[in-house]
């Protein structure tokens, strides 16, 4: 194994990030540096995070591989995130963060809507805790799917193995480093995930002949994939354009904008992860409309992607490279998975810490005790996602758009609307939250119109905040007052 170029990286690769959760070890003192990191990331990493944590799997298999099998056109997603990724920056990350401080110091999603809404029943809580449980266990698993494909292929391995190897390296560091480790990895594989998406479509450019020639090849198997709106109606692209409503309720995402070291990093921040992101979709999306021409004309080389549409990067790096450079690059794909999966963990193993544990059964438990029962609870969630992943029928693509839908309507209109209304209370966050999750959960069982679930979830549950809040009590003076003095702190940042 160690005589193969490709093992000798991904080793390598692995003991890195094992060892940067080691070095956090020393810098996480207690559950509050466990779970938050104690709000100390800089601009930089606050940036590299946000896309590491959000770019899994499917950024390196889905994207490309549904682009290798219907063309252009499947780049409606790329543009919908970038657009969502915008203004989750402009509309959320600067609010939640001082929101989230102001609000006794909020460590959740599931603690700040508690706080900012003043739910004395604890109904918010458990609510938004379940449906982080109930989301973030199929999002795991599509995780674990993506690192097992990945393990399969490049050293033939049987799937069932690939699971448990491709998994182990994150639930290492996770397990040891928190918030901290995740964060600093993600830095690392946020930058790799870039190059590797930038010049693997270069590379296939250049071995057909240049950009013109390997257009024309695409246009030569199929005219349409070279068209934007080919075999896309409206509601199919609003479908694909409406991940970016995903954003604003993605909480592995939303906890990157709470640790920012402080309201003032945040510009900075969205610059940098707006050009992160434009690199990432647009050589994705290359990748799979590259791929298709290449391999049009090399047919004896696509066994393997003709079996698994999601395994053109994959394939590309293993016949365009050198065994050490596409090791590399095969790293990127660990590096998205590892990069979101232990995000991932993490939420869940906070939600399950400090808002069913501490909340409800131990709440005087000491802050060691708290740092121990989460390191606990990234086991037990990892070992439930390992389970579910067992299927090598599961798509990444599939499970992602799932948890994605179920994520931005649930919680999505909840946190635009509590940042930007002072009129919003805790009935209409209860409303919204109950209707976006269960529009997710009935729509994707029937499929209606074909629209993605995300869009009749993220409506009905804005409207469902406004009408509930108007028909009940107006917030209390605290809580008006608490929104005012964020707004003004926004404003004079």
């Amino acid at each position: 194994m160690f005589s193969n170029p490709t093992a000798v990286t991904f080793c390598g690769y692995l003991l890195l990030m094992i060892a940067l959760g080691f070095f956090a070890w020393r810098y996480t003192r207690n559950f509050n540096d466990y779970i938050l990191g104690g709000r100390s990331l800089g601009s930089i990493v606050t940036a590299l995070s946000v896309g590491a944590s959000d770019m899994s799997g499917w950024l390196l298999m889905g994207l490309p591989g549904a682009v290798f099998l219907s063309g252009i056109s499947e780049s409606w997603i790329a543009i919908g995130l970038t657009i969502g990724t915008y203004f989750n920056w402009k509309l959320v990350a600067g609010r939640l963060r001082v929101y989230t401080e102001v609000s006794h110091n909020a460590l959740t999603l599931p603690d700040f809507f508690t706080h900012r809404f003043k739910d004395d029943t604890k109904l918010l809580r458990i609510i938004a805790a379940v449906v982080i449980l109930i989301f973030f266990t199929i999002y795991c698993a599509s995780g674990i799917v993506a690192s097992a494909r990945l393990f399969e292929n490049t050293f033939n391995m049987d799937y069932g193995t690939a699971i448990w190897i491709g998994a182990a390296a994150t639930i290492i560091y996770v397990y040891i480093g928190g918030f901290l480790a995740v964060s600093w990895t993600d830095t690392i594989q946020a930058s790799l995930m870039c190059v590797a998406l930038v010049v693997t479509p270069i590379v296939v450019m250049n071995d057909l002949g240049g950009f013109t020639a390997t257009v024309d090849k695409v246009a030569a198997i199929n005219p349409d994939m070279v068209r934007m709106v080919t075999h896309q109606t409206f509601i199919g692209i609003l479908s694909l354009v409406a991940w970016g409503l995903g954003y604003f309720g993605q909480p592995h995402i939303l906890v990157r904008f709470m640790a920012a070291k402080s309201i003032k990093v945040i510009p900075n921040a969205c610059r940098i992860s707006i050009l992160w992101m434009l690199f990432c979709l647009g050589g994705a999306v290359s990748v799979g409309f590259f791929g298709a021409a290449y391999f049009s004309a090399h047919p004896d080389q696509a066994a393997l992607v003709t079996q698994n549409h999601e395994r053109v990067f994959i394939v590309l790096s293993q016949l365009l490279f050198n065994p050490w450079i596409g090791g590399i690059l095969m790293s990127a794909i660990l590096a998205a998975v590892m990069s979101t999966l232990s995000c991932q963990l993490l939420v869940c193993s906070s939600t399950l810490t400090e808002d069913f544990y501490r909340s409800f059964i131990r709440p005087h438990a000491s802050q060691k005790e708290l740092l121990w029962f989460g390191r606990s609870m990234v086991l037990a969630v990892s070992l439930i996602s390992i389970i579910m992943a067992m299927d090598p029928e599961s798509l990444v693509l599939s499970l992602v758009s799932y948890a994605w839908a179920g994520f931005g309507a649930a919680f999505g209109p909840v946190i635009i609307m509590g940042l930007w209304w002072k009129r919003m209370n805790r009935q209409g966050a209860l409303a919204g939250m109950i209707t976006g999750a269960a529009t997710v959960l009935i729509w994707h069982q029937f499929a209606w119109f074909g629209l993605y679930e995300i869009v009749p979830g993220f409506v009905l549950g804005i409207v469902a905040i406004v009408v509930a809040s108007l028909l009940t009590k107006e917030p209390d003076e605290e809580m008006r007052k608490t929104f005012d003095e964020v707004v003004a702190a926004v404003r004079a940042r």
